[in-house]
């Protein structure tokens, strides 16, 4: 399977959505969410704020994610 990043689209960055492709997936990614955030409140307050920063973090590192771009994460020593 071959991708391509958002910027490579030809109509970059005014392009359109198409609400019917995307119900479906968007529907899958909320249901998950919601499990995860349930699965969270069974956790300490701190372990639920780490998750929360880690998942932010993650979300931010590939959603900019370029062609060889250096990527570095940073996790606290257990």
């Amino acid at each position: 399977m071959s991708y391509i990043y958002i910027y490579q689209l030809k109509d970059w960055p005014h392009f359109q959505w198409d609400k019917e492709a995307i119900t479906e997936i968007r529907a899958n990614v909320r249901f998950r969410q919601g499990r995860r955030l349930g699965s969270m409140e069974s956790l300490s307050f701190n372990l639920q704020d780490e998750a929360t920063l880690e998942t932010l973090t993650l979300d931010v590192i590939k959603s900019s994610d370029v062609p060889e771009a250096n990527r570095y994460i940073y996790r606290k020593p257990k």
